[in-house]
């Protein structure tokens, strides 16, 4: 069905450019941008690394890890197939779609929350990417250098400035040159990939096929039993995509129409996801073989193998995905919903340089500081903080509203609109997110509920969806 996208009235507190719904004729998107941002959002360094750490950190056989982490794929694409239906429909982002179940004003609680993570992951997905550019600066000039500085050295801060800068020059240039970026990134970062398991096959022998499996079982110190390791692998992938399921409907409203996009999820998330874990577990399972040690760093991995060409090729290639998936998952969103706070007077692009500003810090401080929770610990408890809002909004626009939304009112602050409730909150809604938040960030920290922590997202994001239905209930009785 043609939905209706003008808006007649415009309120300037609620309403930019940026925000505006887009009109379908306007819509660039198919399958192949949908795919490729999920393809960078994988293949970044974090995303290997994180996927590496997963085979080693519960002691699993290699093919168990391997299905876990494609299950959770299948999940994901789930989720984001229901979040990013309602902003093809409308042409409307995220922090607007959350004025629905929010409140035209409280939407800016959830968007500046989900602006918050997307801030800390900007800066520690940039300090990721440049560790590929102090590669290259290293292979190529042979630098060597002991004196640090937070954990750095000075070529480390050199490429750590190098590539906040480029993000925010690429940024800058808007929407269209970020599509090209990712569609030229994701594809080849998969050949140099390629390339370096089969570096690693050959250097390690033909044994490395028979061992795979066995290879990482019994490694690890962790207690519980494979079912309970199995589930918290899923959780912490499924946690890892939260932010982007949270705000997938920022990527949706560029797509023509929503069979592009269910086809995109589709080669984006569960094939996507076998690919680059199979590549994963063989280039693991290789390092542990050759070097003694698991390394989860392709940085660290292509350093190690000493193939100068290899080297630069990579280095360049990984600096080009992390970069790309950085700048859709984690510099768009926040410069969305830093806008909504005040979009008479912050633009899209405003928000986009606080955001710079505030992530350089946050990455410049992750080898002394912020890594030091652990990869797995960082990603679950910023995923179990957002996990309510998606239960909240999916709740609210497939119960309530029943897939429906007054577009004029998405942008009124008129006193009784439909979105308006108590003075632009719903506080209902709002009290559902605190309380499931609790829990599930809960789940995440305290040694009593640490057998829940895998599934802290999923049952953060029920939580808050049942007790949104629950208190919506009770209001209209």
């Amino acid at each position: 069905m043609k939905e209706n996208l003008e808006i007649r009235q415009i309120d300037p507190s609620l309403h930019n450019a940026d925000l505006a719904p887009i009109p379908v004729d306007k819509r660039r998107w198919g399958w192949f941008e949908i795919f490729n941002v999920w393809a960078n959002d994988v293949q970044s360094l974090f995303g290997y690394t994180l996927a590496a750490s997963l085979f080693i950190t519960y002691g699993l056989n290699g093919w168990a890890v391997f299905a876990a982490i494609i299950l959770a794929g299948v999940f994901v694409m789930l989720l984001v197939n229901l979040s990013g239906n309602p902003s093809v429909r409308y042409g409307i982002p995220y922090p607007v779609m959350a004025r629905a179940s929010m409140g035209v004003r409280g939407a800016n609680f959830p968007a500046m929350i989900r602006g918050i993570v997307a801030i800390f992951w900007y800066g520690v997905q940039t300090y990721f990417a440049s560790t590929a550019i102090a590669l290259l600066i290293n292979a190529l000039f042979g630098i060597e250098e002991s004196r640090t500085l937070l954990g750095m050295t000075a070529v480390d801060w050199l490429s750590f400035v190098l590539v906040w800068l480029f993000q925010i020059f690429l940024f800058w240039q808007g929407i269209g040159w970020i599509t090209r970026f990712l569609n030229w990134a994701g594809p080849f970062v998969y050949l140099v990939m390629i390339a370096l398991m089969i570096v690693i096959w050959v250097q390690a022998g033909g044994g490395l096929l028979d061992a795979v499996g066995t290879i990482f079982s019994g490694s690890s110190s962790y207690t519980g039993s494979d079912f309970s390791a199995f589930m918290a692998i899923m959780g912490t992938m499924i946690a890892y995509f939260a932010a982007v399921v949270i705000n997938f409907g920022d990527f949706s409203r560029f797509v023509r129409n929503h069979a592009q996009m269910r086809l995109g999820n589709l080669l984006g998330l569960p094939f996507n996801l076998a690919l680059f874990s199979f590549i994963a577990l063989f280039v693991t399972a290789g390092t542990l073989v050759l070097f003694g040690e698991t390394l989860t760093n392709p940085a660290d991995i292509v350093e190690r193998v000493d193939h100068k060409l290899l080297t630069v090729v990579a280095a360049i290639t990984f600096f080009a995905a992390t970069v790309g998936i950085n700048l859709v998952a984690n510099f768009i969103p926040p410069a969305y919903d830093l806008a909504n706070l005040m979009p008479s007077r912050i633009s899209f692009r405003i928000g986009g340089l606080i955001t710079a500003v505030i992530a350089f810090f946050i990455g410049g401080l992750w080898v002394s500081l912020v890594s030091q929770i652990g990869i797995a610990g960082f990603v679950n408890t910023l995923g179990a903080v957002l996990a309510p809002v998606y239960g909240i909004m999916m709740a609210d626009y497939y119960i309530i509203q029943r897939r429906h939304l007054d577009i004029q009112a998405l942008f009124s602050a008129k006193p009784g609109s439909r979105y308006y409730f108590n003075g632009g909150w719903n506080l209902r809604a709002v009290c559902a997110f605190v309380l499931g938040s609790l829990f599930s960030v809960a789940s995440v920290w305290l040694p009593a509920l640490e057998v829940l922590s895998g599934y802290s997202w999923v049952m953060g994001a029920v939580i808050g969806g049942v007790l949104h239905l629950l208190f919506m209930s009770v209001a209209r009785s």
